[in-house]
């Protein structure tokens, strides 16, 4: 598996790029707010800019050596890009927008088999139709379709989902999970929806104003700073599903930070998930309560408190994962919280909404 390495400067106007970059196999994410630089660098790892400075390798192949004078064109560097809409022909049908990718096949490519893509994707009844009679989540589906079957080495997506409802966006991040999953190429995705990050990456670089403010896991990085917008602020988790309990109504499922009670999910035991933990739904205190419905009770060590002028903070805890609690100014006063503060960790299984847990690679 070849790995991208992306050490760039660029100007363009008023905004100035510079940034380090790594990323190798699963899915990527650019995660950042609008006007970070996170398209601008996908475009030169594309060939579509050529920075101002700095260069861009993937694997052993240098794609761009700004000392060097080194510049590979698109056409040659095997990429597969997935834009925001998905430009499909119109007055092709859908077979033919997928085989119009096999013509950008280099003589030395091993081809993807056509049948595969199609029954990765779930398109096959949408073959003889046109763009025209797709859902928005359908043409998506096809247009990536057409890009894996130009047997790309390394597949770019620019805010794919941006263009869809929540329902289509729903319907077609399982399929982004099996392209991650099941076709072995890396993704460099760039999004600056958490919901698709939390689902969907397997290492994030987090950007803001043309910089790299930190890189590392979906769990660690996803946390309430970064999470805005209608998401519910929190903390992620990795667990693996270990237990159904259907006469409780309960699923169990292990952590770092120990073994935590969810309501019935499906998913088969020994599934890795990820785990949403909305802050507003964690209460702490200083001994652990008995005689309490939280089945959640975990034992931490204030980490952190962090607050504006308002009434409220963010203490973050450390129980072998890190979890985060909203909390008044006037409850952290009453239980004596500072850092390194010993506190258990309560919620309820009910707080760990389904539509909050997210399925990751087996």
């Amino acid at each position: 598996m070849k790995d991208l390495s992306v050490s760039i400067r660029h100007r363009q106007g008023a905004f100035a790029l510079a940034v380090d970059i790594r990323a190798g196999a699963g899915l990527t994410a650019l995660f950042g707010p609008s006007g970070s630089g996170k398209t601008t660098v996908i475009n030169a790892v594309a060939g579509l800019l050529r920075p101002t400075g700095g260069s861009i390798r993937f694997g052993d192949t240098v794609w761009f050596d700004a000392t060097r004078g080194t510049f590979v064109p698109p056409h040659r560097r095997r990429i597969g890009y997935v834009f925001q809409e998905p430009r499909l022909f119109p007055h092709m049908g859908v077979r033919q927008n997928l085989l119009y990718g096999r013509r950008f096949l280099p003589g030395d490519a091993r081809a993807v088999a056509f049948d595969d893509v199609v029954s990765m994707l779930g398109i096959a009844h949408l073959l003889d139709r046109r763009p025209s009679g797709l859902s928005g989540g359908e043409k998506s589906r096809v247009a990536i379709g057409r890009t894996l079957l130009s047997a790309p080495e390394l597949l770019l997506m620019d805010e794919p989902l941006a263009s869809l409802d929540a329902a289509r966006k729903q319907e077609i991040m399982p399929y982004i999970e099996r392209v991650r999953d099941e076709t072995g190429v890396p993704v460099l995705y760039v999004s600056h929806a958490v919901g698709e990050v939390a689902r969907l990456a397997t290492s994030v670089v987090l950007m803001e104003e043309g910089r790299v403010r930190a890189s590392g896991s979906p769990s660690e990085l996803l946390t309430l700073r970064t999470a805005g917008g209608a998401w519910r602020p929190g903390a992620f988790i990795d667990a693996v599903i270990e237990q159904h309990r259907p006469e409780h109504g309960l699923t169990l499922a292990r952590a770092r930070c120990g073994l935590l009670h969810l309501r019935t999910v499906a998913l088969a035991e020994g599934s890795r998930v990820r785990l949403h933990i909305p802050a507003g739904e964690v209460m702490l205190a200083r001994h652990r309560p008995e005689a309490i419905s939280a089945l959640n009770i975990l034992p931490g060590t204030v980490v952190e408190l962090s607050g504006g002028e308002g009434p409220d903070l963010v203490a973050t805890i450390d129980c072998g994962d890190r979890i985060v609690a909203q909390i008044t100014r006037h409850s952290a006063g009453q239980l004596g919280l500072a850092p390194g503060t010993p506190v258990h960790v309560l919620f309820k299984a009910v707080s760990l909404d389904e539509a909050e847990l997210f399925r990751q690679e087996a």
